[in-house]
């Protein structure tokens, strides 16, 4: 009898210990700054935490936490990396039909976030499954109308932007409580090698060719600007000139009005004083020798500039050589 009081006094002891052991470890739990948290009771929602820090709650099962990430996920379509970082190609997703009934391989990556935690939680068995069926939909619908020049070459952003486009709009529809933020192509390119180096080919030259345009657009603007320089210059010394020529005539009329003045108030000393004046600035210049009738010379006249005391010596020399003679 004392063996069996003995066994459940154990017995209660041990399941009171390990009814302790759970609400001391089951009552409080941490969020971090970059996390959220949802309070489950009974299998119910009944509390988002966003702040961080120590938190408490009910013990468990009444209550229990699920912690999720603020920060951005990335979901791969396509191919899935391990975590070695080998990269294993899904073919079977990445395979699809373009509008123009060729044949790409397309794989790609969905940024998203978990903007109502309780409903990533409760409104889908899997969110993340269910976002990656979204993304197939959505980029073998967006591929489907595109051709493959445009999914292969220049077509791209506009096949993402539209693939984001679609995807949020099926997100929506779901309500699983993610936004999505970009949808990014990695490799889109053809089953077969020999075309894929063709399409690579135009590529190329397309490349080459915008290459060539933007070269000679540059050196368009160079020279441009090069003439509308030399243009500015040619008007800028035309200007100038102008200006020059107005304010010399305008100098001159001013002299000639003065003179005409002079003139009038004193015709006979004007005139006489001009000729005098021109004589000043024409006799200087020139060699004037007086003859007789006989054509002979009769005296020379040093009407020109001064000369050089070694040219008058010289002068002098050929002078008196020409007296003896």
């Amino acid at each position: 009898m004392l063996s069996v009081k003995r066994a459940l006094f154990i017995s209660g002891l041990t399941i009171i210990s390990i009814i302790s052991i759970i609400i001391i470890f089951t009552t409080w739990y941490t969020v971090d700054e970059s996390e959220q948290a949802v309070v489950i009771t009974f299998g119910q929602a009944t509390e988002t935490v966003t702040d961080s820090g120590l938190h408490f709650k009910l013990p468990w099962p009444i209550q229990k936490v699920e912690v999720l990430s603020k920060e951005t996920y990335s979901l791969q379509f396509g191919y899935e990396t391990t975590k070695d970082g080998e990269i294993i190609t899904k073919d079977s997703e990445t395979k699809m039909i373009t509008g123009d009934e060729n044949i790409v391989l397309t794989d790609l990556v969905v940024q998203y976030k978990i903007s109502d935690p309780v409903k990533y939680l409760f409104h889908s068995d899997d969110p993340k499954q269910l976002l990656h069926h979204a993304t197939s939909s959505a980029i073998r619908s967006i591929i489907g109308s595109s051709t493959i020049d445009e999914a292969l070459t220049d077509g791209r952003a506009e096949i993402e932007n539209q693939t984001r486009d679609l995807l949020v709009s099926v997100t929506e529809k779901y309500d699983i409580g993610v936004t999505i933020l970009a949808v990014k192509l990695q490799d889109v390119e053809l089953p077969n090698k020999e075309v894929r180096a063709a399409f690579t080919a135009v590529t190329d030259a397309r490349e080459t060719k915008n290459t060539k345009i933007n070269e000679a657009k540059k050196y368009e603007n160079q020279k441009l600007s090069e003439a509308q320089g030399e243009k500015d210059a040619i008007i800028s010394r035309a200007e100038a000139e102008k200006i020059a020529r107005i304010q010399q005539a305008q100098g001159d009329v001013a002299v000639f009005n003065k003179l005409y003045n002079e003139y009038v108030r004193n015709p006979q000393v004007t005139r006489q004083r001009l000729v005098l004046e021109t004589l000043e600035e024409v006799l200087p210049g020139a060699k004037i020798y007086i003859m007789n009738d006989k054509g002979e010379t009769l005296k020379y006249l040093p009407l020109q500039p001064q000369q050089t005391a070694g040219e008058d010596g010289k002068k002098s020399g050929n002078e008196g050589s020409g007296k003896k003679q």
